[in-house]
């Protein structure tokens, strides 16, 4: 039996791999859209894009789950990711799903990283590669990785970063929401009064202790969009802003004189400005999601860094469930902060997309490839 043979088999004898049933799945590979449905009790799954739906066979046995084209013509590669999507999202607790198809696509899928052909021939798609490919969710992914050049800027050694994006960078459909999740960059003229008034929110001044007048809060975002360093960040729900994420490369930030950053470490700031999306629901949503924004974005970055005050005991709470380590509590010369790390290997083995129980869409744990 193959190796990922064995871990399906492990699989199911310790974690149930009960179906997810509710609200069609939204999927965007490549800049496509279509809304996966699948049906239980005929073992099928659709996909629907601008043309006629296509089927799937989708069915979990003791062999692992499948999922199967029946024709002999071969997918379009965006409808394959798309059914790919939906088949790890009706079952989370996955780690591999078996693929069946026309071999027209199989040498391709094995050298994109999207599928793995074992000893016997046959296909595998690891859900801990699949949620690694860019195109499902970056809505301009790079085709290539931006070249490496040191230089040396205020003192500090660092890679020359690429230009900061414009306009939405990522996207991700929400099961439990029904909703879509994105990350835009900051329009100073489109976000400064809405940014003002979630800095003068109480929730967010005891926090951020920001507060001031429009003048005070667009004078501060001018300087952070002069920094290249940060990318600031909208987060929204169906198009509706929500929350503020300052994302950054924590080499050039203060945060690189408390650890021993890498190159590409990333880090980042939030606050939730609109009082509706505060709980849990929306944690589980868009603390996971920023996370692997900053995975995808890319490849190279290995850990995620951020420093609540260490008095926030909620937003570490929250941390902890959505993988992050707790490393320590240190002194910057404003607050006492704790130092939360986030591995890359960490969070796409143990599908920290979702995060642990009892947040939505949470997926048992620990993966049973790792408990003996």
């Amino acid at each position: 039996m193959s190796s990922s043979e064995q871990a399906q088999t492990r699989l199911r004898a310790q974690v149930p791999l009960e179906p997810h049933t509710g609200d069609p799945l939204l999927s965007r590979p490549e800049g496509h859209t279509y809304q996966v449905t699948h049906d239980i009790t005929t073992q099928s799954l659709y996909v629907k894009g601008d043309q006629e739906p296509l089927e799937w066979s989708l069915v979990d046995d003791r062999n692992g789950l499948t999922l199967r084209w029946p024709q002999r013509s071969a997918p379009s590669l965006p409808a394959l990711l798309a059914a790919i999507e939906g088949a790890f999202a009706c079952y989370p607790a996955t780690v591999a799903l078996r693929l069946q198809l026309s071999t027209v696509l199989q040498a391709n899928l094995c050298a994109a990283g999207i599928a793995v052909k074992d000893s016997h021939g046959e296909l595998w798609v690891y859900a801990e590669l699949f949620w690694q490919l860019p195109t499902l969710w970056l809505t301009s992914p790079s085709m290539r990785v931006y070249p490496q050049q040191p230089i040396l800027e205020n003192g500090k050694r660092h890679p020359r970063r690429p230009p900061r994006p414009s306009g939405c960078v990522y996207q991700r459909y929400i099961p439990w929401l029904n909703a879509t999740l994105s990350f835009r960059v900051l329009d100073l003229e489109l976000d400064l009064e809405r940014f003002s008034r979630w800095m003068n929110d109480p929730v967010v001044a005891h926090f951020w202790e920001e507060q001031g007048d429009l003048e005070q809060h667009r004078e501060r975002l001018e300087s952070t969009l002069q920094n290249p360093s940060v990318v600031p960040l909208i987060g929204c729900i169906d198009g509706e802003p929500f929350g503020y994420f300052e994302t950054y490369w924590a080499k050039e930030d203060r945060i690189g004189a408390y650890y021993d950053a890498g190159d590409f470490d990333r880090g980042w700031h939030v606050l939730i400005g609109e009082a509706a999306f505060r709980g849990r629901p929306y944690v589980a949503a868009w603390l996971p999601s920023i996370s692997h924004y900053l995975f995808l974005d890319d490849c190279r970055t290995q850990r995620l860094v951020i420093e609540p005050r260490v008095d926030n005991d909620r937003m570490i709470g929250n941390l902890a469930k959505c993988g992050y380590a707790l490393l320590k509590a240190f002194d910057f010369p404003h607050k006492r902060a704790m130092l939360g790390m986030q591995l890359r290997e960490h969070f796409f083995n143990e599908r920290s997309w979702i995060p642990l129980p009892p947040h939505p869409g949470s997926a048992p744990r620990p993966d049973p490839r790792f408990t003996p």
